[in-house]
């Protein structure tokens, strides 16, 4: 392997951060993804944002809740300081506009979804979901018992093998850094705070120094390591969840970093008798100094410890009968449904259809691939099985498959599965079709002009702009009524 100094970083490639949210250069036609709607736009976030009470207070800014006028969904906004990132990123510091851009390609129901990206003249804004309590804040009691523990692990594991098949390593896991949706009992887990994140290759080491001190692993402090480095806090933090306290202690922060260079921890009789083998023996596996040997992310997910301790139940068909009705073959109504069931859908009203969608993805990679339709406990097309031969149910199965994968990338993700999923008289009712128009028509004129699209996708999708047209453009005036608008969404065009 060779070095790659990740800490070359600096202001002139801060700048190519910058350029990837402007216009980019045109394909013929435009590609369904997930990231068409989150350019970079200028002006004034409060035109468009309630800001509301703080959150979290960081080095750049804070982060602070805020309310969007026009539909009144809550989400957060992180203030990042421009006069602070020259001086960081001489440091080789946190870098916001590299974090915006790896929130772009991440497409997962545990990790933070990025919506708008703003810039004033002082600050940078980063607009994301909402953000509950910390993992550690929601137990009153120490320690959590081993089914809780595999089953937080489970969704933490499975964010970062997300990442780590995108090529990206968070390099910060802690509890600070993962969240809950909300405080409800059993609410869904969110890894947050992907600052000092990047991307690797896999023939390179990364020599960049950062994390917290109970939770970096010896080769990051000895500057030369690789992805596997948030397997280990992923070991710390499953240690702390089933004891209480870390494997590596201190009096000072100096100790703790020895410690941790020293790697040798045990697992207290008074603490862990009661705790079983099998997850011993997880944490140990994570938690091997020799990096070369650690197991992966993908390896600890798939450790018996969480199979046997955090099981996935069969689908119910019930719940995902729509992705069986589903079509949307038209591209320009696949982006748009995708924009609605991003934006616009509540946390609370997908939790139903992320269950069934962490029962078909086996891997927890947040991706679903034809195999998982049809293999094991999760055989939601097994109707196609029954009921005709092999050969016409592999064509069924086809056939369904490729109607879900809707930007053809030869798997079903996390929001297309969403979007096909959803109940769409419930998703496209009334009250939403206009909060979608709203969204669009940015200067409250009643149309959907060139220069509103252009403000919405940062005047890089003009491809898209013209196919909307051509779809929905009835009276060719150049623009979309709200009529017209909402024609192409309730109207299934082939």
């Amino acid at each position: 392997m060779g070095i790659c100094s990740f800490q070359q970083r600096n202001v002139v490639q801060f700048q190519k951060e910058i350029q990837n949210f402007g216009p980019q250069a045109q394909p013929e036609k435009f590609k369904i993804r997930t990231d068409i709607f989150i350019p970079l736009k200028q002006g004034s976030i409060y035109q468009f944002y309630k800001v509301e009470k703080l959150l979290r207070q960081g080095e750049f800014g804070d982060v602070r809740l805020a309310i969007h006028i026009s539909t009144g969904l809550k989400r957060a906004i992180k203030y990042v300081r421009k006069d602070k990132i020259g001086n960081h990123l001489e440091k080789n510091q946190e870098n916001p506009l590299l974090e915006a851009n790896i929130l772009r390609e991440l497409d997962h129901p545990n990790i933070l979804k990025l919506y708008e990206l703003f810039q004033d003249e002082q600050y940078y804004y980063l607009i994301t979901e909402g953000r509950g309590i910390i993992l550690y804040d929601c137990k009153t009691e120490t320690f959590f018992s081993e089914k809780m523990a595999a089953d937080y692990m489970r969704q933490i594991l499975g964010s970062i093998v997300h990442c780590h098949e995108k090529n990206i390593v968070h390099r910060d896991l802690r509890p600070e850094n993962i969240i809950f949706e909300s405080k409800k009992p059993n609410s869904n887990l969110k890894i947050i705070d992907f600052g000092v994140s990047c991307h690797f290759q896999n023939d390179e080491f990364l020599t960049k120094r950062v994390g917290a001190y109970y939770y970096v692993s010896p080769e990051n402090l000895q500057q030369n390591y690789n992805e596997k480095c948030d397997v280990w806090s992923c070991g710390i933090i499953l240690y702390i969840m089933l004891c209480g306290f870390p494997p590596f202690n201190g009096k000072n922060d100096k100790e703790i970093l020895r410690n941790v260079l020293f790697g040798e921890y045990e697992f207290e009789p008074e603490f862990w008798d009661t705790i079983s083998d099998d997850a011993k023996n997880l944490i140990r596996k994570m938690l091997n100094r020799d990096f070369t040997q650690q197991i992966s992310a993908k390896e600890a997910l798939n450790d018996p410890w969480i199979q046997k301790n955090a099981p996935m139940a069969p689908c119910k068909l019930k719940a995902i009968k729509n992705l069986h009705s589903f079509y949307c073959k038209n591209k320009v109504r696949a982006g748009l449904m995708q924009f609605i069931t991003t934006n616009l859908m509540t946390n609370e009203e997908k939790e139903v259809l992320l269950k069934e969608f962490r029962k078909i993805d086996k891997d927890g990679n947040g991706k679903i691939s034809k195999e998982d339709l049809v293999l094991g406990k999760n055989k939601i097309i097994i109707v196609y099985m029954e009921k005709y031969n092999d050969i016409k149910a592999n064509q069924l199965v086809d056939d369904f498959f490729e109607r879900l994968d809707t930007n053809k990338s030869g798997i079903v993700d996390y929001t297309e599965f969403i979007t096909a999923a959803v109940d769409e008289k419930k998703l496209l009712n009334k009250f939403r079709l206009q909060q979608a128009f709203k969204m669009f028509d940015l200067n409250g004129d009643g149309y959907i002009n060139k220069d509103d699209f252009k403000e919405i996708s940062g005047g890089s999708n003009e491809n898209l702009w013209n196919e909307i047209l051509a779809l929905g453009d009835q009276n060719s005036d150049g623009q979309l009524s709200k009529q017209e608008f909402i024609d192409i969404l309730v109207k299934k065009y082939n």
